[in-house]
């Protein structure tokens, strides 16, 4: 599993809506200056967000985006899932009948025991706590995509 350049760029912009003052609402330019995220690709990613329900839009001449909830109820796994799919570190983990080698294959158990450690722990970080960590200072060059 590699999570894919949408959702770090997904991941990006949730953590910049949550460091800010609840209720605050985001120019999508300036969070694309500040993370170093191409404008045009990261019009797409909140319009998906938008769609999950996890940031809402704000429409007029001082319109933006904004978180739909509280930072410390929206979790990294939430994003990740809502931007990369269900998080799976093997297909017979989500299609059990994808193989029929589950009751006998001497790995099942460590990639379930893995995939179930790897999603509480991305369940337990809130992008409250995220936001507390490092944030950079505003980019001059855009990235590539």
């Amino acid at each position: 599993m590699q999570l894919t350049m949408t959702g770090e760029y997904a991941i990006r912009a949730m953590v910049h809506l949550a460091g800010l003052e609840p209720g605050t609402i985001a120019q999508i330019s300036d969070i694309s200056k500040k993370w170093n995220i191409p404008e045009k690709f990261l019009r797409k990613i909140v319009a998906r967000l938008c769609r999950s329900g996890l940031i809402k839009s704000h429409r007029g001449v001082h319109g933006g985006v904004s978180l739909s909830r509280p930072a410390d109820q929206i979790t990294l796994l939430e994003v990740v899932e809502q931007i990369e799919g269900p998080l799976a570190l093997n297909k017979c983990l989500v299609d059990e009948d994808f193989c029929s080698r589950i009751t006998v294959c001497a790995v099942h158990d460590t990639w379930n025991e893995t995939q179930v450690k790897l999603k509480e722990m991305l369940a337990s970080r809130t992008f409250a706590d995220l936001s507390k960590m490092k944030i950079p200072q505003e980019q001059t060059a855009q990235a590539e995509v």
